[in-house]
């Protein structure tokens, strides 16, 4: 069983940055993609960005240019550095896994971001 811990998450104003952590019990560098969910309260849980096995990257559109994901293998840790937030953005961070064998998704306990002045 893999187990995901998010960190990094509280409050901060409209413009400002936070990183999100996400480490994992084992090696990263094995799962098919790792990334990052987001829930708002009263909506559906939506993709935020990813990073393949091979490192290649991919961000929703309400994200790009703003969010930056990234990993360190050494240290079983995938970030998302987050830029420029908006209110928007405030919702609930999940990172995800998905096992390279049965491409089941693995989830962590999520952690919150609120973004307001």
């Amino acid at each position: 069983q893999v187990h995901l811990v998010e960190s990094g998450g509280g409050l901060v104003q409209p413009g400002g940055s936070l990183r999100l952590s996400c480490v994992a019990s084992t090696g990263i560098i094995g799962f098919n993609a790792m990334g990052w969910y987001r829930q708002a309260a009263g909506k559906e849980r939506e993709f935020v960005a990813r990073m393949l096995r091979r490192g290649t990257t991919d961000y929703a559109d309400s994200v790009k240019g703003r969010f930056t994901i990234s990993r360190d293998a050494a240290k079983n840790t995938l970030y998302v550095q987050m830029n420029a937030l908006k209110p928007e953005d405030t919702a609930t961070y999940y990172c995800n896994a998905e096992d390279p064998y049965t491409g089941s998704p693995y989830w962590g306990q999520g952690t919150q971001v609120t973004v307001q002045g």
